[in-house]
């Protein structure tokens, strides 16, 4: 369980030409690739911010191989990065494939010193934020991701584990510390000043402004980020997007957990959410006037099904798992008294907590270092910057007033109201 040594002098990093020879004698890549490496094809198709990922094909199947880098990719080796992600990347794949089973890829193989995992080869998967660019639907999409989150949740928190498991497993994640302090700085804090890596459609100066200016929406995402860093509840994917979710028309699967830490039960699902409804305020860029309204209703309806099958599935959880230290049925059920209100008031806490960090998320993909997609391949500048200003006011508004929100048709009327707004 020993995490990979940053300075580890066997550590090489792969290349299409080196990987075939270097994996070749691994039996558990071999009997599912092939023996003979010189007939395997090797394709890096690593396209995201920090990491090495092959396409590696022979006469027997297919799998994917990632590797970490020592620096963030995106940027460069200015900025080191330690190689022991990928161990808390491997060990929070293991989790939750425990706790969620078929939602994430199979791990074949895991290699500490090299810092790289063998996983599963997902086809005719295609990313899903790609997808929701193209105009294209997922059947089910909305159910499994509520699902998976309030699986991973419930089952990742003292609801369920045994408190001593619990707290060995923070523990061990405890370790994982340059990756969140990524998110603390990226996700919560440069979006709210002039920060180095910062940028922005230059169009946007005076709604930036305008935040940076708000003492209040400052004061409120600084309180997240002290409940995000502070707070132990669950393990949580910490990366949940649509840029981590891999589908077809009818399947999915979750991705790149590297940012797994254990932290607040509305992260994933606030994270989740934001991504979604980028997707949908960008829509106006990306489809025909004849399809747009259809497409973004589905968007709409995809989010209102993964909130729903959340909070339903946490709470039959709630009534047949609910077996760790937390909430015991001695103190409730035993004595004769339901303890169904006493869930729905924490769900209630959690979602007040998933629309701030929603709103938190929606102004970093806009202002801080990595941006979406749904917003950078709009060519037009102009347009860009009306819906980016949409969502930067729409996410001042869950950051504020997220103790409104009592419903989530509450939410997607404000999504729909700033869907027909004009900020700039």
């Amino acid at each position: 369980m020993a995490k990979p040594d940053p300075q580890n002098s066997q550590y090489e990093p792969l290349s299409p030409e080196t990987l075939a020879q270097r994996l070749s004698a691994v039996p558990a890549i071999a009997e599912r690739v092939g023996s003979d490496p010189a007939k395997w094809r090797v394709r890096e198709v690593g396209d995201g911010n920090l990491n090495l990922v092959f396409i590696v094909e022979g006469s027997r199947g297919t799998v994917i191989v990632k590797q970490a880098l020592p620096y963030v990719r995106l940027v460069g080796d200015s900025w080191p990065l330690p190689l022991y992600r990928a161990f808390f990347e491997n060990h929070a794949l293991v989790r939750q494939a425990q706790r969620d089973p078929g939602s994430v890829p199979e791990v074949y193989y895991f290699d500490n010193d090299q810092a790289l995992i063998v996983m599963e080869f997902l086809a005719p998967h295609k990313i899903l934020r790609r997808k929701l660019i193209d105009g294209e639907k997922v059947e089910g999409l909305g159910d499994f991701l509520g699902k998976f989150c309030a699986r991973t949740a419930f089952r990742g928190s003292e609801l369920a584990m045994k408190s001593a498991d619990k707290k060995k497993d923070v523990g061990t994640f405890a370790g994982n510390v340059a990756i969140p302090a990524i998110t603390e700085a990226l996700v919560f804090t440069d979006p709210y000043f002039d920060a180095e890596m910062n940028h922005h459609t230059a169009a946007l100066d005076p709604v930036v402004a305008d935040l940076r200016a708000d003492t209040r929406l400052k004061a409120r995402v600084q309180r997240m980020l002290m409940k995000f860093a502070s707070n132990t509840e669950t393990m949580v994917h910490g990366d949940l997007h649509s840029g981590s979710i891999m589908s077809t028309q009818t399947e999915s699967r979750v991705i790149d957990p590297e940012f797994a830490q254990y932290g607040p039960l509305g992260f994933d699902i606030g994270m989740l959410v934001a991504n979604f409804l980028m997707a949908y305020l960008s829509q106006p860029a990306h489809r025909t006037v004849e399809r747009l309204g259809d497409y973004q209703e589905w968007i709409l309806t995809v989010i209102d099904e993964t909130l729903a099958s959340f909070e339903a599935e946490f709470q039959m959880l709630w009534k047949i798992e609910r077996t760790g230290m937390l909430y015991p049925a001695a103190l409730f059920e035993d004595q004769g008294q339901s303890s169904e209100g006493i869930c729905l008031e924490l769900l209630a806490e959690v979602r007040r907590d998933a629309i701030v960090f929603c709103g938190i998320e929606m102004h970093r993909r806009t202002l801080s270092l990595a941006h979406n997609a749904d917003f950078e391949e709009i060519e037009d500048e102009a347009q860009k910057a009306r819906l980016e200003a949409r969502n930067l006011a729409m996410g001042a508004k869950l950051i504020l007033e997220a103790d409104t929100f009592g419903s989530t048709a509450t939410l997607l009327g404000i999504a729909r109201e700033f869907n027909a707004k004009d900020i700039l």
